[in-house]
């Protein structure tokens, strides 16, 4: 059986199906080939959502067990049911696959449901319950990437695990020793140590959060740490060794650690295998990523590719604005995504978001700037939320004033970055910021006052 269409997509994670929802408004039909039940990719899947559900969850049982008493608020009798909490994430999932698969039967996109290799001259074969070939006059690439490891560490699905374990295990760990202190280190060491784990994080650079701004990373660290994450810096982890209910974990030059459980959260690394990609043309790096010039195009005529796939910031928002950008200069002719305005958010109490350059890469490129800055702790909506800790630097081009950067660390960080990223778009200056009036009072206005702190006439510091 084979059944021909103007786009082939071959991965519905955030860069596949909204490139093909785009594809199918502007004329085109179009067919998406994803090997999971489930739509969304790993962020819906695994990733982002289900991640996010377990975060929100686990803050109110800290906040019942910890913090609801300071407001007068007692709580008696309050539980922990596993179940009901990973039951509860799995709903949302599972309302928000259909949501997708609602999408792409409204805009017309047709689903197949296996394997998709690529075979060269726009074929792309479907393996799978029901095996079929599909002919494309254009092909993407969104298949996403996948957790890597340790050289000698494996994962045994287990005890040992990637995000993907750990967001399904069905007890609390007395101990849980998460390798790496990046964002997913973070986010699922703190589900896990408010709900009743002890977490030690071993991370092998001198630092937390490498990429993130300095200050801002420090800052974190000191906040993590009173909230009873234990940070091991500088470590090598050489094994790790699951025995019955327990880990052992070996580093170089230090006593081993025995654990419950191990989260290996090192990075991860493009999802190209079996795709049939030497067959069609289609070339890498030396990283494994996928080659694509400004228009998305790979080293194959007809071929492209978006998301994780091709590299840069691993993020669900990029590769969703990629996946438009790719169809609409495939149609079109035009496209545009200003990469130095995509936000990233760590979703850890408090949350830490950014867009633009940090201090350390200014630096680098030899950019002259000034600086503001405003803790929360002068907030007068923080004040009264109780969530006091951190703050909202604004980074500026000394000469002109325009605005380069900006990093929060504090409580809903992840939506006030976004007043940030629309001004820099728009070529903004700290000024520009500065001059606009912002509601009393709410947590914004710490942007407001961080921004006029850039020429020392902040009103609240």
């Amino acid at each position: 059986m084979s059944e021909a269409f103007d786009l082939v997509v071959v991965g519905a994670g955030p860069g596949g199906y909204v490139a093909a929802i785009r594809a199918a408004q502007l004329g085109m039909k179009v067919a998406v080939v994803e090997r999971e039940k489930q739509l969304g990719g790993t962020c819906l899947r695994v990733g982002c959502i289900p991640s996010k559900a377990l975060l929100e969850t686990s803050e109110l049982y800290e906040q019942s067990q910890k913090h609801f008493a300071e407001r007068g608020l007692i709580m008696q009798g309050v539980s922990l049911d596993i179940a009901q909490m990973m039951k509860h994430k799995e709903g949302v999932v599972s309302t928000l696959d259909g949501g997708i698969q609602g999408l792409l039967k409204k805009n017309k996109v047709e689903r197949f449901f296996g394997h998709g290799k690529l075979k060269g001259n726009g074929v792309v074969e479907v393996a799978g319950d029901a095996p079929v070939t599909l002919t494309g006059k254009k092909i993407l690439i969104a298949t996403g990437s996948v957790s890597t490891s340790l050289p000698g560490i494996q994962p045994d699905g287990d005890r040992i695990g990637t995000s993907t374990e750990a967001i399904a295990w069905p007890e609390v760990p007395e101990h849980l020793v998460v390798i790496g202190a990046g964002v997913i280190g973070l986010e699922l060491g703190t589900v896990w140590r408010r709900l009743g784990s002890q977490v030690t994080v071993l991370e092998y650079l001198p630092r937390i959060l490498p990429g993130v701004d300095e200050q801002v990373a420090t800052e974190a660290k000191k906040i993590f740490e009173k909230q009873g994450l234990i940070f091991r810096l500088g470590t090598k982890v050489t094994s790790v060794m699951a025995s019955g209910k327990t880990c052992t974990v070996q580093m170089e030059g230090a006593e081993p650690i025995t654990c419950d459980r191990v989260l290996i959260s090192v990075g991860r690394k493009p999802c190209t295998d079996n795709l049939g990609l030497e067959d069609a043309g289609v070339q890498k790096d030396n990283r494994g990523f996928i080659q694509v010039n400004a228009g998305y195009q790979t080293t194959a005529s007809g071929v492209y590719a978006v998301g994780d796939v091709i590299g840069g910031a691993m993020l669900a928002h990029k590769a969703e604005e990629e996946g438009i950008a790719c169809i609409e200069k495939m149609v079109t002719g035009h496209s545009h995504i200003n990469y130095g305005t995509i936000p990233a958010v760590i979703y850890t109490q408090p949350e830490i978001a950014s867009t633009g350059a940090n201090e350390d890469a200014l630096r680098q490129a030899g950019v002259k700037y000034k600086s503001g800055r405003f803790n929360f702790s002068a907030n007068g909506r923080a004040r009264a939320a109780g969530h006091t800790d951190g703050f909202v630097k604004v980074l500026a081009d000394e000469a002109t004033d325009r605005v380069l950067g900006v990093h929060i660390i504090g409580a809903h960080a992840g939506e006030l970055i976004h007043e940030a990223s629309v001004a820099m778009e728009f070529g903004a200056s700290s000024e520009d910021i500065a001059r606009c009036c912002h509601a009393h009072p709410t947590l914004s206005e710490a942007i407001k006052e961080a921004a006029m702190a850039v020429d020392k006439r902040a009103i609240h510091s």
